[in-house]
Formats: structure tokens, sequence, C-alpha cells
């Protein structure tokens, strides 16, 4: 519970240390004793059927395996009651912050994006700009949108689409655009760079991913929030996924807005001002976090050493060592985000995550720390190990049946260590199996209980029964859908443990569907190994081989899995039929309806955008276009960071020239991407070219830009 003092005085820790600890006992001590009696049965039918040389090794894989699910349904158990009874020890709750007047304090709101869906970032930008004016309060907010991205077409659509956006919202001095001229460090580079160079004009800032979205009312709640409380150094909200197309999106979508009220409400319970930070939809007091937050370069070589790519986690902890609180806001809504469409593109994203998280095994052991930061740390890393602990838990018991058989012994089972336990080896066998399930599934049916109990929460999912009959479609899917993230999750660990890592490229946020030949070449292992597997337990033990069932069934049919739920027209039938609803699709929510109804009238232009170096022909042939790209270019110089930059890069003038006149006379298939870069990172050449397409010869040119000028005249 929250200390009482706590609101009468905001310079008081909101949650007395010895009350949070008191939590972080309470809530771990049942998931270990949980663990501790069900690893009793299982090391009891261990010896029952007759221990073998693998068995400890098994044992020791259920204790770790078991643990972690016993966390879950711990955070289940939490924040099910939390909702019923209530809890204090949330950050809304400390204080009297509605009445706060935030007039005088600056807020960056900062959007970095590397080779995104352009025209989805600035829809989302509009949205929330529009939403933030509806509260009267803009006049505190600037909007920063911070390239990375290294495609030409992209650079180009970027500033082309913030030019006409800063005209049509009259937006002038609130909304910039910056792009830079070297990605090192990715998106926390990206931020520190922002942060260097302006961060010292805004209190705050906020991080949005490429695909946010927030509702104005709640960013002026956060910063109400960070103003009432001024030991906070960060408040991170709990992002809704939305605007999901396909049925495995809307499968994801449903079960987020589903389970996580009651997941969250769990880890806040223990968490408390010692939360953490996803790297998006947060707000950030800028001082201590640029004081404090510069990340170091890890030890070694990559993939574990050189650049930390998972910052968020580690930022949160370095904020907490020094003292600042970090809360997570489970109670705000109005937070928003986009995820994967397909099974294939989630996995993509969880291997970037995936390394990222690795890395933490280098940093949870750093001097300084505090103990639950070091938790937060160690359960993202366990996220992706629980995959090959899974897959070996499952090889080992398959090694330890085949020793049996083939050992020539009877197999003899021998009565129960507890006198408690009067059962037949199957039955023994049957009380775990049941015991696991329970562990898992329990929180799914306490979300349905806890949806049943408010009646109108209950109406904007579709109702209790559709809501019900949703969730055991997608508890199917997710057992079907879990024997190949394990193996997934199993490859990328072995490749990280290899050395080998990954490219933090962007990711595909669209709802374009996996084709057959895209499914087949990623999910022709996890079928091959399936079936195979299939044959040889059947071979083995055909009992052994109902029970491995539905872990080889998920292997056998990745392929039509794959390419069927990523279809948006059966996402678009279940949305239709009932199922998988989520609140924001029942009742309206402005934010959100709004991008999908500018990205519908915006398809059109899209496809003409999509165009092969559309980007450059814009920027040569446009004199408008031209204009503000040289402008940008000669505005950079003055940021003595930049100017180096660039100075280094059209230090070979002559070489740069000669560039351009290859571009003119061939086209740009004659020139690489970073050739192209290069020239446009030249303002002068950029002004040379444009002026050589409009004035010079045609017949000097190549035949693509001949077809440009007059696709551009008409």
């Amino acid at each position: 519970m929250a200390n009482s003092s706590a609101k009468s005085s905001i310079k008081v820790m909101p949650v007395h240390p010895v009350r949070r600890g008191m939590r972080v006992f309470f809530f771990f001590s049942l998931a270990i004793l949980m663990t501790g009696v069900v690893s009793l049965l299982f090391a009891d039918l261990l010896w029952r059927t007759g221990w073998a040389s693998g068995s400890w090794l098994l044992l020791i894989l259920f204790v770790i395996l078991f643990l972690l699910a016993a966390i879950g349904c711990v955070h289940g158990i939490f924040g099910f009651f939390l909702r019923q009874v209530g809890d204090e020890g949330r950050i809304t709750e400390l204080n009297d912050y509605a009445s706060r007047n935030i007039k005088g304090t600056s807020t960056a709101i900062i959007i970095p994006i590397y080779n995104e869906d352009v025209s989805r970032v600035y829809e989302g930008l509009r949205a929330t700009f529009h939403s933030l004016k509806k509260t009267g309060q803009l006049e505190n907010f600037d909007f920063f949108i911070l390239s990375d991205s290294t495609d030409p077409d992209k650079w180009i659509e970027e500033e082309r689409r913030w030019t006409e956006m800063v005209q049509q919202l009259n937006a002038l001095g609130g909304i910039y655009y910056r792009r830079r001229f070297s990605n090192e460090g990715k998106k926390s580079g990206n931020v520190r760079d922002f942060l260097s160079n302006w961060g010292r004009r805004y209190r705050y800032f906020l991080v949005f991913d490429a695909d946010s979205v927030m509702s104005g009312s709640t960013i002026v709640t956060m910063v109400k929030l960070m103003e009432a409380n001024p030991g906070v150094g960060l408040i991170q909200t709990v992002p809704a996924l939305a605007n999901a197309q396909s049925l495995f999106g809307r499968m994801q979508q449903f079960a987020n807005r589903l389970y996580a009220p009651i997941f969250i409400s769990g880890l806040n319970y223990w968490a408390q001002n010692f939360g953490n930070y996803w790297g998006h939809n947060a707000i950030i007091r800028t001082e201590p976090f640029m004081k404090y937050c510069d990340l170091p370069f890890l030890p070694g070589r990559k993939p574990f050493g050189g650049q930390i790519l998972s910052h968020d986690f580690v930022e949160a902890a370095l904020l907490l060592k020094e003292g600042w609180q970090v809360w997570m806001a489970t109670d705000l809504d109005g937070s928003y985000e986009e995820g994967p469409q397909g099974m294939i593109e989630n996995a993509q994203r969880d291997h970037r995550w995936c390394q990222g998280n690795m890395q933490h095994g280098m940093v949870i052991f750093a001097r300084g720390l505090r103990g639950v930061s070091r938790i937060h740390l160690a359960m993202g890393i366990f996220g992706y190990l629980c995959g090959p602990l899974w897959l070996l838990f499952l090889i080992t018991f398959n090694w330890i049946l085949w020793y049996k058989k083939n050992s020539g012994l009877s197999d003899v089972t021998a009565n129960s260590y507890s006198p408690f336990i009067r059962l037949t080896g199957t039955q023994h066998a049957l009380l775990i199996f049941f015991i696991c399930m329970g562990v898992l599934f329990l929180p799914k049916i306490l979300a349905l209980i806890d949806l049943n109990r408010d009646k109108e929460r209950c109406r904007q999912f579709g109702g209790f029964f559709r809501t019900a009959f949703g969730a055991v479609l997608e508890t199917l899917f997710s057992a079907l859908h879990a024997p190949l993230q394990m193996l997934w999750h199993t490859r990328f660990v072995f490749k990280i443990l290899m050395g080998l890592g990954v490219n933090w490229g962007s990711q595909n946020r669209g709802a374009e569907g996996t084709s057959w030949s895209a499914a087949f070449r990623e999910h022709a292992g996890h079928m091959l190994l399936g079936l195979i597997w299939g044959v040889l337990v059947w071979r083995l033990d055909k009992t052994t081989f109902w029970w491995f069932a539905p872990v080889l069934a998920g292997m056998i049919v990745a392929v039509p899995l794959s390419v069927l739920t990523s279809r948006g027209t059966l996402g678009d039938k279940a949305r239709r039929a009932g199922l998988f609803l989520v609140p924001e699709e029942t009742t309206t929510v402005p934010e959100l309806s709004s991008i999908r109804v500018r990205m519908l009238l915006l398809e059109g232009d899209q496809k003409m955008v999509s165009r092969p170096y559309s980007g450059l022909a814009d920027a040569v042939l446009d004199p408008y276009v031209n204009a503000v790209h040289v402008t940008l270019l000669r505005e950079s110089k003055l940021n003595p960071v930049y100017a180096g930059i660039l100075a280094r890069m059209n230090s070979k003038g002559e070489d740069v020239r000669k560039l351009g006149e290859r571009l003119l006379a061939l086209g740009p298939d004659a020139l690489t991407n970073g050739e192209k870069l290069q020239i446009l990172a030249n303002e002068d050449i950029m002004s040379w070219i444009h002026r050589q397409v409009w004035l010079g010869r045609p017949e000097q040119l190549a035949p693509w830009w001949r077809a440009s000028i007059r696709r551009f005249a008409r």
C-alpha cells in the first residue's frame, strides 16, 4: 500500500521502501512456493518411474520453466485481486495532480524513425497533434521527427510530407524535422543526438515509436503527474495494440487488451516506483536522463559487446540507480501502438529484441544497480531463454525414454515418497500435467472473470460469450504458435551465442500478408522437424506420441497457419462475426479512427510514391521539393556536429560532381544507395542537377529522366 504521508508531501518517496520490499517478498515467495511444491511432485515422479542418468537435468529444467510460468501466473492472480479491491500503490493515487497548471512547462514529443512507412508516421503525428490541440495546451508542446533513414526515397518523402503537414496544420515552429547524417547508436543514439542539441530547452520529453499515437488528454495528464511528483524521472504508459487488420494481428490485439490489465496490475504491485521503461509511449524528465543515461559501450566483441541495443531497460535501471523513480501508469488509457501483422514479422521483431535482451547478461551484475532492476533485466533475458530451455527439456525427456526402452530393464513404478500420494504413475503424471495447465491458463480465466464484472467494458468487447469464445480460439492458436516460437527463439539464442548478430533494421508494420513461398522458405525446417520428430516418438512409444501431439502439430501445420493468419480478409471476417473485438472498435476513438480514414484516402498517393526512385525524382525535378531539401542541408551546416559530417562527406567535391554526371547520363540504377545518399547530402550538387535536368539538352539525359520529366509534366 502507498505510504500514508505520500499525499501530504510530494517530496516523500511514494511507497515506503519496507512496504515495497514486502510486496516483492510476498509476490516472489508465492511463485517460489508454488514451484517448490510442484517440483517435489515432479522429482517424486522421476524417482517412482526409475531415476535415469538424465533425470537431474530434466528436474533442473522443470524447476526453471515452472518458476517462469508461476511468476506469470502470480502476476495474473495479484492483478485480478487488486483490480477487484483497488490498489493505492499507483502513481495516479499518490496526490492531487489533476488541478496542476502546466502553463509554462515545455515538453518535446520526439518520434525517432528509420526507413518507416512515412504516411503512417505522419498520420499518427497528425492525430496526436489534433487531439492535443483540443486540450488547449498545444502551446506547451513541440513535435520532433528525428530521422535516421538511409533510404534516399524515404528521406525525400519525409521532407516533402513534413512541409505539407506544417502548412496544413499551420504548425511552423511547432513541428520540426531533422535527419542525421550518421545513425551512430541507432535509436538510442538518435535520442541522444536530439538531447545534445535541443534537450535543454525542454523540461520533459515524450518518446514515440513510429507507430505510436496518444490522446492529448493522456499526454497532458502525464505532464501533470510529472509536475506533481518531482522525484519521478520517468512514467511509462501501457500502450494498447490497435488498428490490426490480419487475423494474427487481431488475435494479438485481442489478447493484449483482454489479459494485459491484470498482468500489468500484478507487475505494478511489486515494481511500484521501481518500474521499467519499454522504449516508447513514455514521458521522461530531461535533466536526469541527460545526466545519467548516456549508455556505455559494453566490453568485448559483438553481439554481446559494443553498443547496447535494448537501451530502455538499462536507462530505467540507471535512473533508479541515481535515486529517481520510474513508474508505470497502469490505469492511463489513450496510449496506442501497432503490432506485427504476421507470425514471420513477429519473429523478425523478436530476433532484434532477443539480441538486445541477451546483452543484458553483461549489465545485470553491474555495480550499483538496484535489486528490482536486476529482476527486470533477468525476466527479459529469460523471456527468450525459456524457448531453448523448453526444447532441451523435450529432447532430454525423449532421450530418457529411449534409454529406458533400450536398457532391457522392466518398467516398474515404485511407491511415492509422500504418504499422501496414493496414485499410480499415470495418475501422478496427470496430476502434474493438470497443475501445469492450471498455472498457464488460470490468468486467462481470471481475465474473463474480471471482464464479466465490468459490464460496460464487457460490452465493448462484444459481450461475454463472444469474448470467451474468442479467448478459446486465441488459446488454441497460441498452443500451435508456441512450438514455433520455441524453435525461433532457440535459433536466435544459438546464433547470438555463436557471435552472429542481427541487423537492427526497420520493422515491417504492414498487413500485405505472407505469401506461400515465403512461408515455405521460413517454415520448411519447422515442418520437417515436426514430421521426423513425430515418427521417432511414435516408433519409440505411442502413448508418449499423443502427449507430444500438440507440440508437433504446431510445427507440421506451420506453413498454412502462417499464411492464413496473416491475411487481412480473414481478419475482416472475424471482425464482422464479432470475434476478437477490442474496445477501440466498438467505441469511437478519434485518434485511431482519423488514422484509418486518412490512410485509406492516401492509398492512391502511396502507390504513386512507391514508384522506384520517386523520392530522388521529386528532389531533382520538383522546384519546391528541391528548394526545401537544399535549404535543410544548408541549415544543417549551422550545427557544428552535422557541419563536420557534411564537410567530410563533401570533401571530395569533384567525386560527387562525377556521381551527379553519372546519375544524369545513366539514371539511378547506375549508382549504389550510398552514392545516391552522397549526392543528396550535397546542396551544391543538388542545385546543379536540378538546373541541368530542366535547362540541359534532353538527349544528354538518361531515358529514365526523360520519362520522369514527362510524368512530372502531366
